[in-house]
């Protein structure tokens, strides 16, 4: 766990530089005398298609290569490694087949969003492009994880490609180029980093291509091809339930709402933050595990995802509601976006959930029973797609997060429940409920003390309180071993000094 913590700890300043740009980039996205919503609505869409684009392409090949490479390392020399090679060829198939599905609805997508999101139709074409790179980069951020490279690929993630959309930004709003090309150029961010990465594999003499068939291809053939079929459809599922939201949005209610609940969307997901970095490190020990057989791993590792992410989570929550209202105002965030603060609220819940229950989804991936993950995501959809179009034309984007709240909500419960009765792993105990009775506490007194005070010296002060009161609860609680153990590194590395 000290490995995966050590690594945790970059992987989440490295992600939280990335949010602080991107927190700049939406500043500069939402603020008075700048983008529009509508526009500012299309780069966010780039994503949630670009998502989806990936989702039908990868063919499961993300997840063959996390359960798999664990194998191929332990039998076959680096050189050997034809994993990789069938990956890769494997996801460009399914481009392919993704772009000539993309030719043939084209028609439908003009039909469905020409009417109140006519933007979208106008750059429809160079969303390809940012899916094939959000596709590529993918599998070598996956290969790269298994190498324990994990570092790397999540600057390039989550800060280089913000620091790239910044210089964008920078270029349009000095009036050096039109919309137009800034959307054209926007397209192929993600292939620019893809090129990053695969360089330095190459040059590392780590990124082999093998057409030659291993014997550990061929012994584990019929796995792979189940597992990937399996999961395939899985990650179409899962993601469309993560995307569907904004999509809906656009074709039902337009390009403005889209707009006001991606920014709402991007505010709740910084509770995320640590979790993303998280999930890409577990994978791989959790492969390793399940290899291994060693429960005792697995178990520890979902106790300390569960408590370690609960907090996290608590403490960006309550940082954040503590000072939305004044945020808004001191940002001069054009007034429309002010409308998306309840549903910063409702989606602040949802990932509190997610993340409080910790790495049950990567547990079961990585497991002989990927295919309970499978149905597990049936469900969701089930759940998500018809609750977000009902609800969004009910009551609009409020509708659309509490679908989100709803589905999620009883997505982790089934999750929870089948891990307990399964394996008899559950990640809970008295001092989940002790996290959660701390970050209540700390976010009621520090407003309760400075609610009255507006304006940057408030933001400030109940911003310092809730820090001084939370961070003194978990080490007087002992609410994480973790917490515990990064003293006793700083004590030793001072002790030396």
């Amino acid at each position: 766990m000290g490995q995966i913590r050590k690594q945790a700890i970059i992987s989440s300043i490295v992600i939280y530089i990335g949010f602080f740009i991107g927190f700049i980039n939406t500043w500069f996205f939402t603020k008075n005398g700048s983008f529009t919503p509508a526009e500012y609505a299309l780069t966010r869409l780039f994503f949630d298609v670009g998502q989806t684009m990936y989702a039908f392409a990868n063919l499961g090949v993300i997840s063959v290569i996390y359960k798999f490479f664990p194998y191929y390392k332990d039998n076959l020399k680096p050189k050997e490694n034809d994993l990789m090679t069938w990956a890769l060829l494997t996801a460009i198939g399914g481009f392919i087949l993704v772009v000539i599905g993309g030719w043939i609805f084209e028609p439908l997508i003009v039909q469905k969003f020409s009417g109140r999101s006519a933007l979208f139709v106008d750059y429809y074409k160079w969303i390809f492009p940012f899916g094939l790179g959000i596709l590529l980069f993918t599998i070598l951020e996956a290969f790269s994880n298994n190498l324990k490279k994990t570092i790397f690929p999540a600057f390039l993630r989550e800060t280089a490609l913000r620091l790239l959309t910044l210089a964008l930004i920078g270029i349009y709003l000095l009036g050096l180029i039109d919309f137009h090309l800034f959307m054209q150029l926007f397209a192929f961010l993600y292939l620019v980093i893809t090129m990053i990465l695969a360089t330095l594999l190459i040059s590392n003499n780590q990124l082999h291509f093998i057409f030659s068939v291993s014997r550990v291809t061929r012994k584990f053939k019929k796995k792979i091809v189940i597992l990937g079929s399996y999961v395939f459809a899985g990650q179409i599922i899962f993601i469309l339930s993560q995307v569907m939201d904004s999509i809906f949005i656009a074709s039902l209610i337009g390009l403005t709402q889209t707009g006001i609940f991606a920014l709402a969307s991007f505010i709740a997901n910084l509770i995320q933050i640590p979790q993303r970095s998280i999930v890409s490190i577990t994978l791989p020990a959790l492969s390793q595990a399940w290899k291994d057989k060693d429960m005792i791993e697995i178990d520890r590792i979902y106790k300390r995802s569960s408590i370690n992410l609960l907090l996290a989570a608590l403490f960006i929550f309550g940082g954040i509601w503590l000072n939305i209202g004044d945020a808004f105002r001191l940002l001069h965030i054009q007034s429309e976006y002010a409308t998306g603060i309840t549903v910063i609220f409702i989606l602040s819940i949802s990932r509190l959930i997610d993340a409080g229950t910790g790495v049950n989804a990567q547990i079961i991936a990585t497991s002989t029973q990927w295919r309970f993950e499978f149905m597990t995501g049936v469900i969701l959809l089930l759940l998500i797609l018809p609750l977000n179009y009902i609800l969004i034309k009910k009551i609009g984007i409020e509708g659309s997060a509490y679908a989100n709240l709803i589905s999620f909500s009883i997505y982790n419960a089934i999750r929870y429940g089948f891990l307990w009765k399964r394996y008899n792993l559950q990640p809970f105990s008295n001092k989940t409920m002790l996290s959660i009775l701390l970050g209540v506490a700390a976010y009621f007194i520090s407003y309760l003390l400075f609610r009255d005070m507006q304006g940057w010296m408030g933001v400030i002060l109940r911003s310092v309180l809730f820090s001084i009161i939370f961070f003194a609860g978990i080490f007087t609680l002992k609410l994480t071993p973790d917490a515990m153990q990064l003293v006793d590194v700083a004590k030793k590395r001072f002790g030396r000094n």
